[in-house]
């Protein structure tokens, strides 16, 4: 029965809450629809301040109210989680307010926005790369600003996240036997992210790679492909000399040379 009590005293508020917002909506008074808003976003309940802000966007146009109302009206955006559309109030805020106090909040924002429209790996990454030019034009114009380190991460978060979908096409080539195709893929993943803290692994998925594809290979055409391989391992010793991963790339030296051993009898 207490729960039940709960239940209907929920819905009763509820009820009450949607009706006071209905009067507000209904109202006349501007400035009564502003100060209402403004009580809305303060109580972070930004989908009724969004709708209010929205009305009252062209009424106040031009007047002192103005500024904090589109600030305010672009982070609702956000904060309800449309980041297309903050991104496009951001990026309209800055044009209109220029030289306000707040423009470099609402410019890392308007590149955070992106950041967050950035989709999943295996998706189209447009918008990630978007984010991290933005994010570096952020930080370059803003050399002193506090928020260069969350920028900072907001592109290492990016790179991770490309290197990774780059990783996954290699991976996908090697895992369906296309082993030259893998090989290349891996190594323009080694160009691409030089600095990468996988690079060594990437490097023996490049050797793996073109050992399995001469191995596959016609007689006739294996010598070459395993000179190839051991050309890639001596790659490997010369820039990773104190890899893990080390006697994993030597084995298949060992196994490259037994081979072409086998075939000058």
């Amino acid at each position: 029965m207490k729960f039940r009590h709960i239940i209907l005293f929920l819905g009763l508020i509820s009820s009450l809450s949607c009706s006071k917002f209905s009067k507000i909506l209904k109202s006349n008074d501007y400035d009564y629809k502003l100060k209402m808003a403004n009580e809305y976003y303060d109580k972070k309940k930004y989908r009724q301040a969004q709708t209010l802000y929205e009305e009252l966007f062209t009424i106040y146009k031009g007047t002192p109210q103005f500024e904090d109302l589109y600030y305010k009206y672009a982070y609702c955006h956000y904060l309800t989680k449309d980041y297309p559309g903050a991104e496009n109030l951001f990026k309209g805020y800055l044009e209109v307010f220029p030289s306000s106090p707040r423009a470099d909040d609402v410019e890392y924002m308007q590149a955070y926005s992106f950041y967050r429209e950035s989709p999943k790996t295996e998706l189209d990454q447009t918008n990630t790369f978007k984010a991290m030019g933005m994010m570096q034009t952020f930080i370059n114009t803003h050399p002193g600003s506090g928020k260069n380190k969350d920028a900072e991460k907001i592109i290492e978060l990016c790179q991770d996240k490309l290197e990774n979908k780059e990783y996954q096409a290699a991976e996908l080539y090697y895992n369906v036997g296309q082993y030259r195709a893998a090989a290349i893929a891996f190594t323009s993943l080694i160009n691409d992210f030089p600095d990468s803290k996988k690079a060594d692994e990437y490097k023996l998925l490049i050797i793996k790679s073109y050992y399995k594809y001469a191995s596959l290979s016609v007689p006739e055409k294996q010598q070459g492909r395993y000179e190839k391989v051991i050309t890639e391992i001596q790659d490997f010793q010369d820039r990773y000399p104190e890899s893990k991963l080390l006697k994993d790339a030597e084995r298949y030296l060992t196994l490259s040379q037994t081979n072409l051993k086998s075939l000058s009898k």
